[in-house]
């Protein structure tokens, strides 16, 4: 089918079913006209929202995940056809129902954490109170591999902040914001701020050029792109793109731990996460016997096929996913590499599907130990020292999360404080997701650019911080500042 001169034809968007190969629904994209309308709406509301007080505001967000719970089932579906993820699918609508209420918990403690009210240190008679003014319109672009959790990653804090909101999901995936539209409407006050939209590339540039804040999850590409846009407006933005995770295993690790930890952080929803584990530094002395466990946990998974409701990993969401992946194992392979179990992409039914695999002998001039593989794929390769472990998981271009395996924690917290990572799990992998409402951090390099998503800050950044400063005492005379420079 060719899906360009489909969309031209019918103006709308194909969306392919990841389990049957096919397209089978059709999404109607947002219209300039529209989109513009719709902005303005939002825009015309939001001061009544943040006018409206930050206890009204949860009130109304404690609402919504309410009507969320109650289209859990409607959604969870929505994003399963899209995704071809059964239990998770169904699992997000909750998680980021409880997710929104516990955001709304935290609220007024990290709001009242954020003024910043005194005096001056250098003139007695001069106070300050700060005001927290929210960003009007936040526009958010959002990823095909975890459609409904990471559009709301970023629309929950800006709406607790008092900002007006448009999302437009990935259109690989747009499927559930139909049913989590209807959850929106529920709450009458929340749709006059809040919109998920339909729409491609072109609707993402329309987006940019509208908003007051970007947020964007994705590839370098693309945020490279919106940032370029944003910077000509000179508009604030957040960006997440991607990560090549490092997993260290030093001596004294438990490796029954480690291999059980890195699989998933390897192979959890077919690698399409962007904090999976893609590359794995094992010290010399553990090296086999890391790897003889992790083949044999690998190869006791299976392909959620062609049940859907059983087996460990589903189908390649995105079909060039498959083709990148299948990629760097032919450029390993090629370059030496030894292939141990899985491998390649097979089609079953029409969907593109991946063994758990593992490879060894791999090095750093190969692409799958330096471009984002996002797909079930277990690099292993061996080191000698320390020093090397750690220069070896520093020499990425990006710099989103890691992992490090060691006899204790405090070794392996001693190791993790010189990775180059935001977010560094110790004997464990891929767990930073535990903590997205507690603590705050940065990634390093080309895998973000912005403040810290996570923690306070995430509601923190969507205001810009005005003071309103005070002086009690007598007003400078301009003849006595002269003749104060005189003398």
């Amino acid at each position: 089918m060719n899906t360009t001169t489909q969309t031209g034809v019918s103006g709308k968007l194909p969306v392919r079913n990841p389990r049957t190969g096919q397209v089978d629904y059709w999404a109607e994209p947002i219209s300039e006209s529209e989109l513009e309308q719709t902005c303005r709406d939002l825009r015309r509301h939001q001061l009544a929202w943040t006018n409206g007080g930050l206890e009204h505001r949860l009130t109304v967000l404690r609402k919504w995940a309410d009507e969320i719970e109650r289209r859990a089932k409607d959604i969870g579906h929505a994003e399963f056809i899209d995704t071809g993820r059964h239990r998770l699918s169904h699992e997000v609508p909750l998680m980021v129902a409880a997710g929104l209420r516990d955001w709304c918990d935290k609220a007024p403690a990290i709001l009242k954490a954020g003024h910043r009210d005194g005096r001056s240190a250098s003139h007695p008679n001069v106070t300050f109170e700060a005001q927290l003014v929210a960003c009007p319109l936040v526009g958010i672009i959002s990823p095909w591999n975890h459609p409904f959790l990471l559009a709301t990653l970023d629309a929950i804090p800006a709406l607790i902040a008092g900002c007006a909101v448009i999302v437009k999901p990935s259109e690989i995936t747009p499927r559930f914001i139909a049913p989590v539209m209807e959850s929106v409407r529920a709450v009458p006050e929340l749709y006059n701020i809040l919109r998920f939209v339909v729409g491609d590339a072109r609707t993402g540039q329309a987006i940019v050029e509208r908003a007051d804040m970007v947020c964007f999850t994705g590839s370098i590409n693309t945020g490279r792109k919106i940032a370029e846009a944003c910077a000509r407006r000179l508009v604030p933005l957040y960006l997440e793109m991607g990560g090549k995770d490092a997993a260290i295993v030093a001596p004294g690790a438990d490796l029954e731990r480690a291999s059980t930890a890195i699989l998933r952080g390897s192979a959890f929803a077919t690698g399409q996460i962007c904090f999976s584990t893609e590359r794995v530094y094992v010290h010399e002395s553990l090296h086999d016997r890391f790897v003889d466990l992790l083949v044999k946990k690998s190869e006791a998974l299976s392909l959620s096929f062609p049940d859907p409701h059983s087996g460990h990993i589903g189908p390649f969401i995105f079909e060039k996913q498959a083709a990148v992946v299948d990629r760097h194992i032919d450029d390993a392979l090629a370059k030496g590499a030894k292939l141990l179990t899985g491998g390649k992409s097979e089609v079953l039914g029409g969907g593109m599907y991946m063994l758990a695999t593992v490879l060894t002998d791999v090095t750093h001039d190969m692409l799958i130990m330096q471009e984002e593989t996002f797909g079930p794929v277990t690099p292993v390769m061996k080191y000698k020292t320390e020093d090397e472990a750690v220069a070896l998981a520093n020499d990425s271009s990006y710099g989103l999360s890691a992992a490090v395996f060691a006899g204790t924690a405090e070794q392996a917290a001693a190791i993790a404080r010189r990775v180059e990572a935001g977010a560094i799990s110790l004997q464990d992998a891929a767990v930073t997701i535990a903590i997205m409402r507690d603590a705050e951090k940065t990634s390093f390099k080309q895998s973000a650019l912005g403040g810290s998503r996570m923690g306070p800050n995430a509601v923190l950044r969507f205001f810009t911080r005005k003071v309103l400063v005070l002086n009690s005492g007598p007003t400078a005379d301009m003849q006595d500042l002269a003749e104060r420079a005189a003398a």
